[in-house]
């Protein structure tokens, strides 16, 4: 049986990018993020807005079905705490939605959080140390209202997730750049055993050989890796 205890600390390391041996699915803990929000800080509903770096476009993920509809117009409206809360990477305070003057603000968001049952929203930003990349926005209604403790606890379970997204796509970006330069010292090699290949043959100085190689390579319309290689392997005699 599993303890509340043991439970919330499952919840964390899923939200920090759960197991080390498997890769992080963005989606999967942008959902988990709303899921765990709405029955950790006991939310009416919760939602997560967020623009991956490197993406085109944002993603929504919410709760519940009615609760991603609404702030996926939102986004698109920018309408709501969530799309400003992402802009300014500043907290959104508890709103009530029931006045005058939030119809006003936001005249299609309004009418249709009320409608789902939802009197009041706040967000709070999913945030590194130098990066904002979403909002998650919490919503509470006459029966399940939100308190500041609770909007403090969504607060750490949104940094949790940020970060954990954050230092994914900087692993990501290292393997990248650790794979070109790998490709680019491999190539050099190639290219200079090329180099040593045809000077030996011909008798020729390295900067010669090089001419010569760089030459048929732009003849041949291929990359000069391409001719290195077939020179190397004995394939080609220049």
């Amino acid at each position: 049986m599993t303890t509340p205890r043991q439970h919330l600390a499952d919840v964390f390391v899923e939200l920090a990018g759960g197991s080390p041996d498997l890769p992080l699915d963005p989606p999967a803990l942008l959902a988990a993020l709303a899921d765990h929000s709405k029955e950790l800080v006991g939310a009416r509903a919760c939602g997560v807005l967020a623009v991956l770096p490197g993406a085109e476009s944002g993603e929504v993920h919410a709760s519940e079905d009615a609760c991603r509809d609404l702030l996926l117009d939102a986004y698109h409206r920018g309408q709501g705490p969530g799309p400003r809360c992402r802009a300014t990477g500043r907290p959104e305070p508890r709103t009530d939605l029931r006045t005058q003057i939030m119809r006003h603000r936001w005249p299609h968001y309004v009418p249709r959080a009320l409608a789902l049952g939802y009197t009041e929203v706040a967000a709070r930003p999913l945030r590194g140390q130098e990066q904002v990349i979403g909002a998650l926005v919490l919503f509470g209604s006459d029966e399940e209202p939100l308190t500041e403790e609770a909007l403090a606890f969504g607060q750490s379970l949104a940094d949790i997730a940020a970060i954990a997204l954050l230092r994914s796509e900087e692993l990501n970006r290292s393997r990248t750049l650790a794979g070109q330069l790998e490709h680019a010292l491999s190539s050099r090699l190639i290219i200079e055993q090329a180099k040593g290949v045809l000077a030996a043959q011909r008798s020729l100085t390295m900067n010669d050989a090089f001419a010569i190689l760089r030459g048929h390579a732009r003849a041949r319309q291929q990359k000069l890796t391409e001719v290195a290689r077939e020179v190397t392997e004995g394939r080609l005699m220049l």
